[in-house]
């Protein structure tokens, strides 16, 4: 029955094989002139707000690089009344909040490509620093120090005794006043202050005052590097969750890329970030145009930050990429070409629906017969402490990695199971490069799952001889195979005993593991509120038991306390 069957189907693929032929045959004039119409012009043009203009003029240099046949002329507007496209040149334009709301037209097609942040800086010889970063100053505060001329004194702020008055330095910026005003909820008249025309005026004023106050947006404190801000300004951190002390949570202002990581992560208020756009009269379906916006969304997301904006999250570029449309094609039908390709399709179509419905029965009555069931592997849905496995004959560090010394002198290194258990499945790696010299302590690798990120360091000091390539293509074999398929680098090490000292051998390591297991509870039940439903997610019926790879199932501010807590308290 099965060899017939066999014979009927490769006679049914020989038919299906011969229709698609002679189907293309006939239709191939029709395909030729559809085809011509697909290649793009290959020219856009983008108008672009002022503030815009620097971050526009860098993704375009970067994106014409990489595509050279692509051209995109960007156009620089002098202010909100000369935004518009009626001039049919302009293809997309890319604002600020300031300039769409400006603009007033809901009808426009828009679709946030970034975002703008507002910030709070002192001076870096502010007396009372150690005091401040300590407890940090909550919206409240601020509010109360404008809505009484008395309460204008560092003791306000600080709850103390201090009589030194705040000195509130306010540029000539209505975007950055009307934020604040947002932010404190108060009345824009009694935003009050020392005033200055521009930003670099009030920012150099507040460098010498050691009690200013000022707003400003970070990409105006950005130091001739683009690593960090200027010196001998500090950010004033924001006690997000008025406590009266800044938590481990808030802790986010010691430089510039920890602060832009943790806006990104919703550490920061969201009435201080403000979105910037891409917009168009109507949803852009020319090739350059969609591809330019995609590229923009994921690759282009990395020029944010050294130009002082804040990237979107992962889940923000991927829904956004979604409702990009393809590009359509509108074309006539050529009347002089026959019909048959449409009625080959319905047969084809007919074909391969009747090949599969048999095939399927025939696979059916198939296992029946052979009554073998197949193996299927099943991803484990509780974590116990016995779902870990910490293998004999190898060294583990506290950052959740280990080591092992080869034959030849060299010392392989990777990822404990304990933390793949903890991330669930990876979507992807960030590694060095061979030849890299790295020290113990120092950053190794990025863990990624869906644009949320874990650091991890390096157990022992060497230089990196090789890397498993196979985790570029499929990271995943870190959690199937974390201590053969899925190591990760291959290291000479400098000076292995040094670092054995501080090593563990499995049996100390599994103790070790059994008091981590148990923080880790404790740590959900503090960072995460129980009635929230991602909370809900990590707890399996009664018996309270985690989730494996619980992780991928919380947001990235939860994955950035995990990282604080659990991985650099041990570097």
């Amino acid at each position: 029955m099965f060899l017939n069957f066999t014979i009927m189907k490769n006679k049914i693929l020989l038919f299906i094989g011969l229709l698609i032929l002679f189907s293309s045959y006939i239709s191939g004039k029709e395909d030729v002139t559809i085809k011509s119409k697909l290649s793009p012009q290959g020219s856009i043009s983008i108008l672009s707000s002022p503030d815009l203009f620097d971050i526009t003029t860098k993704w375009v240099n970067e994106y014409c690089k990489l595509n050279p046949g692509v051209k995109i002329n960007i156009i620089k507007a002098s202010d909100p009344k000369s935004i518009n496209f009626s001039n049919p040149e302009a293809n997309l334009g890319f604002i600020s909040n300031d300039y769409y709301s400006d603009l007033n037209i809901e009808s426009m097609w828009k679709m946030v490509i970034g975002r703008d942040v507002i910030v709070s800086v002192i001076s870096s010889k502010n007396p009372f620093l150690k005091e401040i970063y300590h407890q940090g100053i909550t919206s409240k505060d601020l509010a109360q120090f404008f809505d009484n001329p008395d309460k204008q004194n560092w003791g306000t702020l600080l709850k103390n005794a201090q009589k030194n008055p705040v000195n509130f330095y306010l540029a000539n910026d209505e975007s950055v006043k009307s934020s604040v005003t947002n932010f404190m909820n108060v009345n824009q008249n009694k935003l009050k202050g020392i005033n200055t025309e521009i930003a670099s005026e009030m920012i150099s004023k507040i460098q010498n005052d050691p009690y200013a106050i000022g707003f400003c947006k970070v990409k105006d404190i950005i130091d001739a590097d683009g690593q960090d801000i200027i010196k001998n300004l500090q950010f004033l951190p924001i006690d997000k969750n008025g406590n009266g002390r800044l938590d481990y949570m808030e802790k986010i202002y010691g430089d510039l890329y920890t602060f832009l990581r943790g806006v990104w992560i919703g550490k920061y208020p969201k009435a201080l970030c403000r979105n910037i756009y891409s917009i168009s009269t109507i949803k852009p379906t020319n090739e350059v145009e969609v591809g330019f916006l995609k590229w923009v969304l994921t690759d282009g997301q990395k020029y944010l930050i050294p130009y002082g904006y804040s990237d979107l999250v992962y889940s923000e570029r991927q829904s956004q990429i979604s409702n990009l449309s393809e590009i359509q094609i509108n074309s006539q039908p050529n009347n002089n070409v026959s019909k048959f390709p449409q009625l080959a399709i319905i047969i084809l179509l007919g074909f391969i629906a009747l090949l599969f419905t048999l095939d399927a029965i025939a696979r059916y009555l198939k296992s029946k017969k052979a009554a073998v069931p197949e193996e299927v592997s099943i991803f484990p849905t509780a974590f116990y402490e016995d779902s870990v496995t910490v293998p004999k004959g190898i060294f583990f560090d506290k950052t959740h990695t280990w080591a092992f010394m080869e034959k030849d002198g060299f010392v392989k290194i990777g990822i404990d199971d304990f933390l793949q258990h903890i991330t669930g499945t990876l979507t992807n790696i960030k590694m060095k490069n061979p030849g890299d010299r790295v020290k113990k302590g120092e950053h190794l690798l990025s863990l990624i799952q869906k644009g949320k990120q874990l650091n991890i360091y390096a157990p022992i000091s060497g230089t990196i001889i090789a890397l498993n390539n196979q985790l570029a293509i499929d990271s995943s074999k870190i959690n199937s195979s974390p201590y053969t398929d899925g190591w990760v680098y291959m290291i000479e090490p400098t000076n292995w005993l040094r670092d054995l000292q501080f090593l563990f051998m499995a049996d100390i390591y599994n103790e070790w593991l059994k008091k981590e297991f148990s923080r880790i509870k404790d740590f959900l039940a503090l960072s995460v509120k129980a009635e929230k439903v991602d909370y809900a997610q990590i707890i399996l019926q009664d018996g309270g038991d985690l989730k494996d790879g619980f992780l991928a199932d919380l947001g990235p501010e939860v994955w950035e306390d995990f990282q604080t807590n659990f991985i650099d308290a041990f570097k």
